[in-house]
C-alpha cells in the first residue's frame, strides 16, 4: 500500500471514530430523539462497526440497555414499543434489530420501570400484535412471540382493543379471544405447530385436545407435542408417552417419564428404557457409569449382571453379586464364558510364554534387556476413565510392551513415584532405539497422553522407528478389534477397556486384556506382511510395502488438559485416523 493509500485508510478510520462518537453522544440523551432517528443511529453503528456480527450484536445490546437506563421519553418500555412499530421500514435490519432491542428491554425490565410506562407499552404491544396478524405490520412468528412475552400481553389486553375499535379477522368482526384463536388455527393449518403451541400456552387457551396432540405426533413434531402435553397436564402427558411407546420411540418416552415423574404410571416402559440405556453403556465399557445409573434398583442391577455375563466380564459379575447380595447367577456363568471364547480372540492363540508385571527396579532392568534384544515390539497403554465432564484426565496407569513371546506390563504410576530416573533411562533405551520397530494402534493418541501424564520424563519426548498400524491399514471402523477380526478372523473383547486401571493388583482378566492389545499388533503385522508378498518378489522388495509407513522420528509435545482423549478414541473409536507427521 502506498502513502496515499495509508493516508486514506487513516482518514477513513478517523471518520469512523468521529461518526461513532456522534452516535454515542446522541444515545446519551434521547429526550428529543425520535424512535426513527434512534434506529437510524443504531443502524449506522452496526454498519460502521468493525467487529464480527455476533460481537457487534452483544455490544449494541449493551448500548441499547444503557440507552434505556438514560430514561428516554415518554418511558423506556413505551420507547421500545414505538421502535418496534417503526422497525419494519428498515427492511433487512428489521429482524435482527427487533431481537436486539427486545432482549435489551427484557434485561432492563429486571431493574424495574414505572407502572404507567408498563401499562401503556403493553397496550401498544397488544395493538402491534393485532396489526401484525392483520398484515399491516410485517414481523415473523418468532419476533411476534417475543413481543407478547416481553410486554406480557394477555387476552384481556387484546379484548381492550375490541372495546375501542371494531376488531376483524378475514373481514368479520370478532372478539379478542376469537381473533387469537382463529390466528392459532391458521398456524396449525400451515403446520407452524411450535408457534401455535407457544401462543396457546401464552394465552392459556386449552380448547384443543387429544386430536391436536395426535396430529403433531403424526407430523413428527415431537418437541411441540411435548410442550403442548406439558401445558395440558398429566393426562395428556400419559397420552404422549403411550404414543411414543406405540411408535417404539422409547428414548422420547423415557425422557417424558423422567421429566414429569410418571414412573408409577409406566413402570414397564421406564425399566425397558433404563435397560436400553444400561446396554449402551455396557457396550461402551462404561460399567461404573452403568452401575451408578441403576440407583441400586435390584431389577436393573440383575440386568446389568446379565450384560456382564454376556460380555464375559466375570469379575464384574462377581463384584456386582457380592456388593448387592444378588443370588442365582453362579450356575450359568461358565456356559456364557465358554460361548464367548468362540467370538473373541484369546490370548493363548498368540502363544505368549508369559505376562510379566513390572513394578520394581530389578524387574524393570530385566524387561528392558529382553525388549532391547527384539526387532519388533507392540506397545499400548491404559488409564482409568474419567466420566466427570471438564475435569482433568487421569494419568496413564500402565504401559504394556509385547514381543513375540513375552508381554511386560509396566506399572508407570509406581515406577515413576519410586525410581523416576531409572524408569526414564530404561524406557528411553526402548522408545528412542532406531533398531527396534515399535508397533502401535493410533499410537499418537497414547503418546500425547503419556507426555501429559509424565511430562518430566525425557523418554516420552520423542520416538524413533514407529509404525502406526492404523495408518498402515486404514481401517476406519471397528478400531483395533475390527482390524483383528478382518486380519486374524476374530475380534477383541473390549469389555474391560474402561475398567479401573489404577486398582492394585489388577485382575488376571485385566492383565490378559492389556497383554492381548499389545501382542495382537505383532501378529497382525507379521500376518499381513507375509500374506501380501507376491510370488517371486524378494523379502527386500516386500518390505517396501510397509516400510514407507514407518516414522523414523516423531517429536512429541504434551497437550493441554482439555485436548486429551479417552482410551476409546485411542483404540480407534473415531471416524478418521490422525496422520503422523
Amino acid at each position: 500500500m502506498g502513502l496515499d493509500g495509508s493516508v486514506a485508510e487513516l482518514e477513513n478510520r478517523d471518520n469512523v471514530h468521529q461518526a461513532w462518537a456522534i452516535y454515542m453522544h446522541a444515545f446519551s440523551d434521547l429526550s428529543h430523539v425520535s424512535p426513527v432517528v434512534f434506529l437510524y443511529l443504531l443502524k449506522e453503528c452496526y454498519f460502521n462497526g468493525t467487529c464480527k456480527a455476533t460481537k457487534k450484536f452483544r455490544i449494541l445490546q449493551q448500548q441499547v440497555h444503557q440507552v434505556l437506563c438514560n430514561a428516554p421519553q415518554p418511558g423506556p418500555a413505551i420507547f421500545i414499543a414505538h421502535c418496534l412499530y417503526v422497525l419494519p421500514i428498515f427492511e433487512a435490519y428489521s429482524g435482527g434489530f427487533s431481537h436486539l432491542i427486545i432482549s435489551a428491554l427484557r434485561r432492563f425490565l429486571k431493574l424495574g420501570t414505572t407502572l404507567e410506562d408498563l401499562l401503556e407499552a403493553k397496550s401498544l404491544a397488544a395493538q402491534l400484535f393485532v396489526c401484525t396478524v392483520e398484515g399491516s405490520v410485517i414481523y415473523d412468528e418468532g419476533v411476534l412471540i417475543k413481543i407478547l412475552e416481553v410486554f406480557d400481553v394477555n387476552l384481556t389486553d387484546i379484548e381492550k382493543i375490541t372495546w375501542n375499535s371494531d376488531l376483524k379477522y378475514n373481514g368479520s368482526l370478532v372478539t379478542g379471544q376469537r381473533f387469537v384463536e382463529q390466528y392459532i388455527f391458521e398456524l396449525i393449518k400451515s403446520q407452524s405447530y411450535m408457534t401455535a403451541v407457544t401462543l396457546l400456552e401464552h394465552f392459556s387457551i386449552r380448547g384443543s385436545g387429544e386430536s391436536f396432540l395426535l396430529t403433531m405426533m403424526q407430523n413428527k413434531q415431537f418437541r411441540a407435542a411435548e410442550k403442548w402435553a406439558t401445558f395440558m397436564g398429566k393426562q395428556m402427558l400419559c397420552v404422549l408417552v403411550q404414543e411414543f411407546v406405540d411408535k417404539n420411540l422409547l428414548k422420547y418416552a423415557y425422557e417424558v417419564i423422567k421429566k414429569n415423574n410418571l414412573r408409577q404410571e409406566f413402570p414397564e416402559v421406564y425399566h425397558k428404557c433404563k435397560e436400553s440405556s444400561l446396554k449402551k453403556l455396557a457396550e461402551k465399557g462404561c460399567w461404573d457409569v452403568a452401575e451408578a445409573k441403576t440407583n441400586s434398583d435390584r431389577q436393573l442391577l440383575e440386568y446389568l449382571v446379565y450384560l456382564a455375563m454376556e460380555a464375559g466380564y466375570s469379575e464384574k459379575v462377581d463384584e456386582l453379586c457380592d456388593k448387592y447380595s444378588l443370588k442365582g447367577f453362579v450356575s450359568i456363568k461358565e456356559p456364557e464364558a465358554s460361548l464367548l471364547q468362540s467370538r473373541y480372540l484369546q490370548l493363548d492363540e498368540l502363544i505368549l510364554e508369559d505376562i510379566v508385571w513390572v513394578d520394581e527396579v530389578n524387574g524393570l532392568h530385566d524387561a528392558t534387556r529382553h525388549i532391547e534384544g527384539c526387532k519388533v515390539i507392540g506397545i499400548d497403554c491404559e488409564w482409568k476413565p474419567n466420566y466427570v465432564k471438564g475435569s482433568k484426565p487421569n494419568k496413564v496407569s500402565i504401559m504394556q510392551i509385547a514381543s513375540e513371546k513375552m508381554a511386560f506390563i509396566f506399572d508407570l504410576i509406581k515406577l515413576f513415584n519410586d525410581v523416576p530416573d531409572i524408569l526414564d533411562n530404561c524406557l528411553s533405551r526402548i522408545l528412542h532405539s532406531p533398531s527396534i520397530l515399535k508397533l502401535g494402534y493410533n499410537f499418537q493418541c497414547d503418546v500425547k497422553q503419556l507426555a501429559y501424564s509424565y511430562g518430566q520424563l525425557g523418554c516420552f519426548k520423542h520416538y524413533e522407528m514407529l509404525l502406526d498400524i492404523q495408518n498402515m491399514f486404514k481401517e476406519p471402523r471397528g478400531g483395533l478389534s475390527g482390524l483383528a477380526q478382518k486380519i486374524l478372523g476374530a475380534g477383541l473383547n473390549k469389555t474391560r477397556r474402561n475398567s479401573n486401571w489404577e486398582q492394585r493388583p489388577l485382575s488376571r482378566n485385566q492383565l490378559e486384556y492389556a497383554a492381548l492389545d499389545a501382542a495382537v499388533l505383532i501378529h497382525i503385522f507379521y500376518h499381513v506382511r507375509n500374506q501380501c508378498q507376491p510370488a517371486g518378489v524378494s523379502d527386500e522388495h516386500a518390505k517396501i510395502e510397509w516400510k514407507s509407513y514407518i516414522v523414523s522420528r516423531m517429536d512429541n509435545h504434551p497437550k493441554k488438559t482439555g485436548e486429551t482423549r479417552s482410551k476409546k478414541e485411542c483404540d480407534g473409536g473415531i471416524d478418521e485416523p490422525p496422520q503422523l507427521s
